[in-house]
């Protein structure tokens, strides 16, 4: 893809996107629930749910903002997400089979990069689409045969058992399923800069333009799908942060509301995501 192109894409200029990053105590009886459950977070898309707990949720995000960024179809983040949960469970780990790290149990003896490269999961998913775009026609191919063809595993059909949960997350991660992940948290004990929130929305999905405020970070995208993209990222990375609410449109994620959803609201192309 050209840098033209790439500026293009980075170009968002109607949908502000607010990210508070302060948060407060949640009221007692929120808290009380939440000390008998785990955090957790549920995605749904086309009436399927599937639960994730918030790390997974978090490189899901990450995996699926970098196919926006790079501006390819959903379907790349659907082969992208059913081969990482397949060998990682969608985990970044330190340990594999052989000499297999990371998301994708990617091996530096195989060219992937080196054993701190591929323990970046910005690396480690940008050298999964850089394998997956040599493959002409990978938009249309079954999942599990491009992936294989991607990975070259020993169990070339273990993909097919996870292409439920990939679709289910790209649909939701790449904006296609409004309101479609809310996660259960406990309540922050740190909150991230809005400056770092900015760069890692920057890095990972390509969004350049960016207000920070007092505990906020007021982003811009170009229609309502994007807009629920970032929204996502937002949510799914509110552990991260330690983000307090997100908000698209009148739509809200409250941290304190658990697993309660979004709130009802006019759709509408604003997005305002409040973490505090």
């Amino acid at each position: 893809m050209t840098s033209r192109a790439r500026r293009r894409r980075r170009g968002w200029l109607v949908l502000p996107v607010v990210v508070g990053v302060l948060g407060a105590g949640a009221w007692a009886g929120t808290h009380l629930v939440r000390s008998v459950q785990s955090p957790e977070c549920t995605i749904t898309a086309s009436g399927v749910t599937e639960s994730f707990d918030p790390d997974q949720t978090a490189n899901a995000a990450l995996i699926a903002a970098i196919a926006v960024e790079r501006g390819m179809p959903a379907r790349a983040a659907t082969i992208a997400l059913t081969t990482a949960f397949q060998e990682s469970k969608i985990r970044n780990l330190r340990f594999g089979d052989r000499d297999s790290l990371g998301l994708f149990q990617q091996r530096p003896s195989q060219g992937w990069g080196t054993e701190q490269q591929i323990l970046d999961p910005v690396h480690a998913t940008n050298a999964f689409y850089d394998a997956l775009v040599k493959f002409k026609g990978y938009e249309n191919a079954d999942i599990t045969t491009i992936a294989q063809r991607v990975q070259r595993s020993g169990f070339p059909e273990a993909y097919r058992d996870h292409e439920g949960q990939g679709r289910v997350l790209a649909s939701t991660l790449t904006g296609y399923s409004p309101a479609g992940l809310t996660c259960r948290l406990d309540p922050a004990t740190e909150h991230a800069k809005p400056s770092t929130v900015a760069a890692d929305l920057r890095e990972q999905m390509g969004v350049t333009r960016s207000t920070a405020g007092a505990g906020t970070l007021t982003v811009t995208a170009a229609d309502e799908r994007q807009a629920w993209a970032v929204g996502h990222w937002a949510v799914a990375r509110a552990e991260t942060y330690g983000a307090k609410k997100v908000s698209v449109g009148a739509r809200t994620w409250d941290r304190d509301a658990g697993a309660d959803g979004w709130s009802d609201g006019a759709a509408s192309t604003t997005v305002t995501v409040t973490l505090r």
